[in-house]
């Protein structure tokens, strides 16, 4: 049975330049780095309320063929302002893949593709707040 999230990869042909744009993005640098000599071929970030991990792996790793477009699953990460993280990643480098749009009362999704091919979604997510305030209170 699926019991939460516990890590997201995202690829890179570039780990060093995208670890610094995600350090860019999320304000923190990574924690885990490998090698730990010269170019790093993975870089992990631990993030948001359950700490959950980001990974940027060198595309020579990734299982599925590329393609030129953006594909895959898009992962939905909890932020407080759609409108306002989506801006900035579009300022930070990222490109349009969906716009900002309501969804539901107390669902908003927006997704970018960031620099490096990858699909990146933001979403305020109500469940997500009620979840994280029934665990706070329990």
């Amino acid at each position: 049975m699926l019991r939460g999230l516990s890590t997201v990869s995202l690829f890179a042909d570039d780990v060093a330049a995208a670890a610094h744009w995600y350090t860019e993005v999320l304000g923190i640098e990574p924690y885990f780095v490998r090698p730990q000599d010269g170019p790093p071929a993975y870089v992990e970030f631990r993030i948001g309320d359950y700490q959950h991990e980001l990974g940027v792996v060198d595309r020579r790793y990734e299982v599925s063929p590329r393609t030129e477009a953006a594909a895959g699953a898009v992962t939905y990460w909890h932020v407080d302002d759609v409108e306002a993280t989506f801006e900035r990643l579009l300022a930070l480098g990222a490109t349009v893949h969906d716009k900002p749009m309501e969804r539901g009362p107390g669902f908003v999704t927006a997704s970018v593709v960031d620099p490096f091919g990858n699909i990146l979604g933001v979403m305020y997510n109500q469940h997500y707040l009620s979840t994280l305030a029934a665990l706070s209170h329990g």
